[in-house]
């Protein structure tokens, strides 16, 4: 199984503005009254524009598909939280924390996938966990190593245990679960989704190890991340803050690599770890400012990966 895609999956925003529920316990969000409606959209699509033209132009399959005009869903920028795509056919559909993002669950795009030639075998719904006020929001709440098949998750309030062993069940990945924490004022907030400190590369692991407290559970990321001959680039909890832990592997039609992430993160990491990165992969970067700040999530949340083979 391969750690990389070159098919991704992105929705360009039509709606795109402050979510209030999401913001609940997204702490990485910022409200923008300073401006209107009108110019939060048109600066994120800009953003989104910019962003994807870099990707296509390093060789990178770009699926793009428009906000819908009749649905107004302020997040749906973020698709890889409510849908992933497996290599093996199976796409999973998961269940949202937010009731307002829920209408951005689609069906259009997997019809139109397959109209593309690729082969989905089997859908596996969980959304049906939202009537029990259990959630997991994709690969924002599971960092996959999928070439070892293990699947790291930060437990929180959108990533509930019990779908993540229900995930890996079905998946056949082994669960290393923690808790991870943010500084909010003068407390310690749980951070709601794991790929804001987390990215697994084929050959490196970014991660913020200071989010996590417990001793133990931060040994046994290490300890199998190093079992996995992943080299680990520490990131500090300011660099988490400016989404340097919001990253994602991709490759190109000639396979290869490049690391994909905002300028602010990118310019939050020093020249050592940037060098440690360039060993590895080529980096893209682009800004999200806007997106990040009023959405709370940056590149790698940007992008569904698509590991759906073709007929």
């Amino acid at each position: 199984m391969k750690q990389t895609t070159s098919s991704l999956i992105m929705i360009r925003p039509k709606h795109f503005n402050f979510n209030k529920e999401t913001a609940e316990n997204n702490y990485f969000q910022k409200e923008e009254k300073n401006i209107t409606k009108i110019e939060i959209r048109d600066r994120a699509i800009k953003e989104f524009n910019s962003f994807t033209k870099l990707l296509t132009e390093k060789g990178i399959e770009v699926i793009i598909f428009n906000d819908r005009d009749d649905i107004i869903t302020t997040d749906s920028v973020f698709p890889n939280n409510w849908i992933s795509f497996h290599g093996n056919g199976d796409v999973f559909l998961y269940p949202m924390y937010s009731k307002n993002r829920r209408e951005e669950r689609r069906s259009d795009i997997t019809k139109e996938l397959i109209n593309m030639g690729y082969n989905i075998k089997s859908t596996i719904d969980l959304t049906g966990f939202e009537k029990e006020n259990k959630f997991l929001e994709g690969t924002g709440s599971m960092v996959l190593d999928r070439e070892n098949k293990i699947c790291y998750a930060a437990i929180s309030e959108r990533t509930n245990h019990d779908l993540l062993t229900e995930f890996c069940s079905k998946t056949k990945f082994k669960l290393i679960s923690f808790k991870s924490y943010q500084s909010v004022g003068d407390e310690r907030k749980e951070i709601y989704h794991t790929n804001v400190i987390m990215c697994v590369a084929d050959r490196y692991a970014i991660i913020c190890l200071d989010s996590v407290d417990n001793k133990k559970e931060k040994e046994k990321i290490i300890e199998n991340l190093k079992n996995t001959n992943k080299r680990i680039i520490k990131i500090s909890e300011d660099q988490c803050s400016k989404f340097a832990g919001n990253m994602l592997q991709v490759e190109n039609v000639n396979n290869e690599k490049f690391l994909t992430m905002s300028e602010s993160a990118f310019n939050s990491l020093d020249d050592k770890q940037i060098a440690s990165i360039n060993e590895f992969n080529e980096i893209i970067y682009s800004d999200l400012k806007t997106i990040e700040k009023l959405g709370g999530g940056s590149a790698r949340c940007m992008i569904a990966e698509n590991f759906l083979r073709k007929k």
